[in-house]
């Protein structure tokens, strides 16, 4: 039996591939596909507010906030709450339509998940929730000592 490293391993590098392969179906890497879908799902925010939710530095999101923004992906508009600061905001008529390639993920994860009973899916659910928090915990510290040393 592979051991639950192995496992992790191939799960992650399976999923970052599949939102590599969605990234470039727009035209955007995975770090610009992820940054648009947090704004499409939390709607209008500073750019400074992706920073933590992607686990990279300022100057990153900038980068990636530019290009989003040359792809007509994200507007930049002022907050009306505070004119200081600019909000990031997905573009509705740009909005990519990822509709048919979740449904088929979806469809195929319930096939298999059908096979599970309710307690054997409490547990699969209870092991995705934390591991979900503890490689969350990780990029947190990753990102810390990341801004220790002074990096973009």
């Amino acid at each position: 039996m592979a051991h639950v490293t192995d496992f992790g391993w191939e799960l992650s590098t399976a999923i970052v591939l599949f939102h590599e392969a969605i990234a470039r179906k727009l035209g955007l890497n995975a770090a610009e596909h992820k940054a648009l879908g947090l704004i499409i799902r939390n709607g209008p925010m500073p750019a400074g507010a992706l920073a933590p939710l992607l686990g990279v530095g300022a100057s990153a999101v900038t980068g990636i906030v530019d290009r989003l923004e040359r792809a007509g992906y994200v507007t930049r508009d002022v907050d009306p709450a505070d004119r200081r600061r600019v909000l990031v905001s997905a573009a509705p008529e740009k909005a990519p339509d990822l509709t048919g390639i979740f449904e088929r993920l979806g469809h195929d994860m319930w096939a298999f998940m059908a096979k599970y009973g309710e307690q054997e899916r409490a547990v699969i659910q209870d092991y995705v929730t934390n591991t979900i928090r503890v490689v969350n915990d990780q990029i947190a510290l990753l990102v810390a000592e990341e801004a220790k040393r002074g990096a973009p």
